[in-house]
Formats: structure tokens, sequence, C-alpha cells
């Protein structure tokens, strides 16, 4: 019976050959803008023997937001990444982790110490480490990389969400428009479920047209979605790409930002930041305008609609 390790070895030749092309000690550092946090994430190979070293040295101390993410969760994300790179079905075990060396410090955000908050880790923190790793791999432009989280309800009606967004592309594919990319798998509730059980209208659950980056390959689209109230609800915003788009790669163009705000029934609006909390009345609208995932490739022509500033070694989400 082939185990783990040597199943790795013998049948992860994508893993080799896709890691072993990347030069050693690449350095690449999202930015966690609201919460002023780094993760840097260089990825040294040993093509010998088949392994690589993800070193999170450096990587902020941890948060007294909510932004810190468990060991198990930092894990996983690097697990992911890397499975994602072998073209080849593998049995998901502990053989799997065995070339990866995963370095940590104690008590930095994606290995925190009681009583550190974790409730944004899994969710954000998890996506920023999935994108950081394939920008230093280089093998695929930036999605979302964030899970949209959004919240509304008052003592009698909680309701919980999250909204898809454009996935990054490479090379030879496009990205795909409004799905769940990476750390995240939800699925939303069906509008004629929503309506019946919660006091509010969906008026809109759409594709976001031009919000996916130019390029060769083209980033995928985010989505737009609104959801009318009809009692008073406290609604909450946890996301990201709200101030830097979602990179793209090889000459290709950033996804264009999210969005979320509040139109009133009075005709006002009041914008909201990726991390943030209003209140609503009846008629008023939440609308969450998700990222476009980044381009691959030098565009032909200049896509539409672009939005965000312009990224290099030190990325954001």
């Amino acid at each position: 019976m082939t185990t783990g390790w040597q199943f790795w070895v013998d049948r992860g030749g994508t893993f080799t050959d896709i890691v072993a092309r990347r030069p050693d000690g690449r350095l690449v550092t999202h930015k966690l803008l609201s919460e002023n946090a780094v993760i840097p994430v260089p990825v040294r190979v040993d093509s010998e023997s088949c392994s690589a070293t993800v070193d999170f040295t450096g990587t902020s101390a941890q948060l007294t937001t909510n932004f810190n993410a468990p060991f198990a969760v930092a894990n996983a994300a690097v697990l992911y990444v890397f499975q994602t790179l072998v073209d080849d079905d593998i049995p998901l075990n502990d053989g799997c982790l065995r070339p990866l060396d995963i370095v940590v410090s104690p008590g930095s955000m994606p290995a925190p110490e009681p009583p550190a908050a974790v409730v944004a880790g899994n969710v954000e923190t998890s996506q920023a480490i999935t994108g950081a790793l394939y920008a230093a791999l280089g093998v695929q432009a930036e999605g979302s990389d964030t899970m949209n989280n959004g919240t509304s309800g008052n003592e009698r009606h909680p309701y919980y969400e999250t909204v898809a967004s454009g996935s990054g592309t490479g090379e030879g594919f496009p990205g795909a428009p409004a799905v769940q990319t990476h750390m995240t798998n939800s699925r939303l509730t069906d509008p004629e479920v929503l309506e019946w059980r919660l006091p509010v209208r969906l008026d809109e659950s759409a594709l976001r047209p031009g919000s996916g980056g130019a390029g060769k390959w083209h980033g995928g689209d985010g989505a737009v979605r609104r959801i009318r109230f009809h009692e008073p609800m406290t609604v909450s915003t946890l996301s990201q790409h709200r101030r830097v788009p979602p990179y793209g790669m090889a000459g290709g163009e950033p996804g264009a930002l999210g969005a979320n705000r509040v139109d009133h029934a009075d005709g006002t609006v009041t914008e909201l930041a990726g991390r943030h909390s209003a209140d609503v009345g009846p008629g008023d609208v939440l609308v969450s305008e998700t990222p476009g995932g980044g381009g691959y490739g030098p565009p032909s022509t200049q896509h539409p609609q672009q939005a965000g500033e312009e990224t290099n070694d030190l990325r954001a989400i």
C-alpha cells in the first residue's frame, strides 16, 4: 500500500516541477490594511528532496482585533495551495504535509496564543495566506481572497451569508465569475427561503460585469447583491479588497475593488468599510459589490471599469 509521503513523491511530479522552477526565497507580502498587519511568505525549495519550506517568520504579532488565525488554519491554507499544484488525485493525509516545513513564530498572527480573538482568521486571514502563497509561487493571479461576510438581523431574525466573488486566473485558463474559491465553499440561501423566513426582499443577485481584471486570460467577474429590509435591523460587514484590488500576474490587470453600502429609503447613502456595522430601517437596502479576480498576461486591449490602485511587491487586501 502506498503511503501518503511516497504517493506524493511518486505521483506529485507537478508539485516538484512547478515549485522547483520558482526562485528560492522570493518574498511576497500581503498587508491587511484595516489591521495594519503583514504576511511575508518566502518559499524555499529543495528539489533534490522534493521538499519546500514555507516561512512565516516576520508576520505581524498577534493582533488586538479578531484577524488572528490559529495555526491549524494557516496549516490548512498551505496544504490546500500545494495540493492544487499537483495534477492528480492525492489522498488527504499526514503524508501530504511531510515534504513541507511550515515555520511560524508563537504569538504571531498565524499562531496566536490565548486570549487572542480569531473569528476572522478562518474567513479572511486564511484567504490572505492563500493569496500570498500563490503570488510567491507565481502560478496564479489573485482571486477575491475574501468571503464577503455579511450579517443582518434583530432580536427575532438573525441572518448570515457569504457572497461569491471573481476567481483569479493563470496561464491557460480564465477566471470564473461569482464563485466561492479557496478557503470557502459555502452556498447562499435560496431567495424564496430567504424571503419566506425573514422580513427582507432580495432586490438583486447578479454578476458584476467588467469587474474581472483584463489580461491574456481574464479574471472572473464579481457579483452584486441587494437586500431590502422591511424591519429595523443591524447589518455588519467583514470583507477585504475594499482598498487595494486583487493583484494581476505576468502583466495582467488587477480585479476591481469591492464595495459595501446602505442605500437608504430617503435617498441618502451610507458607505460601509470592509469591516463595519450600521443600523437600517424599513426600505433601506444593503448593497454588496464583490471584487473581481486578477487577470494573467498582458491584455490586448484595456479592460473597462478597472478600479483601484497599482500594487508591487507590497500587496494588500
